[in-house]
């Protein structure tokens, strides 16, 4: 079965946007980016909220063109343009690039998407994340520890009155002091 994966670069102090949405605290240099290329381009779809889906389709379709953008950035260009991509949205009308939209995160939809073969399915976007972890439908989680303290913002874990449990799977420490924390959600769940 496909797994979800949430892959976030975080502060040291848990935010993943810094105030005012700023994210550029986060140290993602070559070794980091094809780092993340690797674990990309061998999913089988990326599910984005509205907004980061947006923004990916800002920048991403042409950024292989720019000379600039050598190496991992034209790599990921056209490793997002080629995934298969979903857009949670209730707004969003139009997409392009290989996108479809659905307008709710439905459990029972997401566990026949899972069961189907293929590579697993990569989750971006804050809310929309938030949403998969209320509904404990994420499977991975790859955080990404950037060594800086931002001081305030927003964090990806919201305050909670349950405890859950992961196990660890694997660590990695980058060249630039980003440190990987790769946990596994436990087989023995609870029901979604």
């Amino acid at each position: 079965m496909r797994k979800v994966v949430l892959m976030m670069s975080v502060s040291l102090d848990g935010f993943f946007e810094g105030p005012d949405r700023r994210i550029d605290w986060h140290l993602v240099d070559e070794e980091l980016h094809s780092h993340f290329n690797e674990r990309l381009k061998a999913m089988g779809a990326f599910l984005d909220g509205r907004v980061s889906h947006e923004l990916m389709a800002e920048y991403w379709p042409t950024a292989d063109e720019d000379p600039a953008n050598a190496g991992p950035v034209a790599e990921f260009a056209r490793i997002w343009r080629d995934m298969p991509k979903i857009v949670f949205s209730r707004t969003l009308e139009h997409a392009d690039w290989n996108t479809t939209i659905r307008r709710e995160v439905v459990v029972e939809e997401i566990l026949e998407l899972k069961a189907r073969p293929g590579g697993d399915l990569a989750l971006g976007g804050a809310d929309l994340a938030a949403t998969f972890m209320r509904h404990d439908l994420v499977d991975d989680y790859y955080l990404y520890v950037h060594p800086v303290v931002v001081g305030g913002g927003r964090r990806l874990f919201p305050a909670s009155e349950s405890e859950v449990r992961f196990r660890l799977a694997e660590t990695r420490t980058f060249g630039n002091g980003v440190v990987l924390l790769h946990y596994e959600r436990p087989e023995a769940a609870s029901p979604r």
